[in-house]
């Protein structure tokens, strides 16, 4: 007789077999994007409206720019997961791919880009 925990009959489950990973790593992110979000934009809040120097010497001390950096990276990385999971689940076939293919690609361009501006900043 083979006794299985709740755990070990999700684990493996769904077309892709790994939806328990999927959804505690979406959680994880999400969790961590509550926290950094509000820091974030009390930060940029205070930048907001300023003249350029002041900008770019709150953006030049570290710990705006490397939770700025978090929030692009984790913010870009929850949107892919979540977009490709919605893509996953209401399309089919070249579409599917085409779409995943974007979002990702999206989402890669968008940290990049605001990455390399944070660093023209900081440096």
């Amino acid at each position: 007789m083979r006794y299985l925990t709740d755990r070990k009959r999700a684990e493996g489950r769904g077309a892709s077999h790994t939806g328990t990973e999927h959804h505690w790593s979406m959680q994880v992110s999400a969790v961590a994007l509550a926290f950094m979000v509000p820091t974030w934009v009390y930060v940029f809040g205070h930048a907001l409206g300023q003249s350029r120097e002041v900008v770019v010497a709150t953006f030049a001390r570290p710990f705006p720019a490397i939770l700025t950096a978090l929030v692009l990276v984790v913010a870009m990385r929850h949107f892919a997961k979540g977009a490709t999971m919605m893509i996953e689940d209401y399309t089919h076939g070249s579409t599917r791919k085409a779409a995943v293919m974007f979002v990702t690609s999206l989402a890669a361009v968008i940290a990049a880009v605001g990455l390399y501006a944070l660093i023209r900043i900081a440096v």
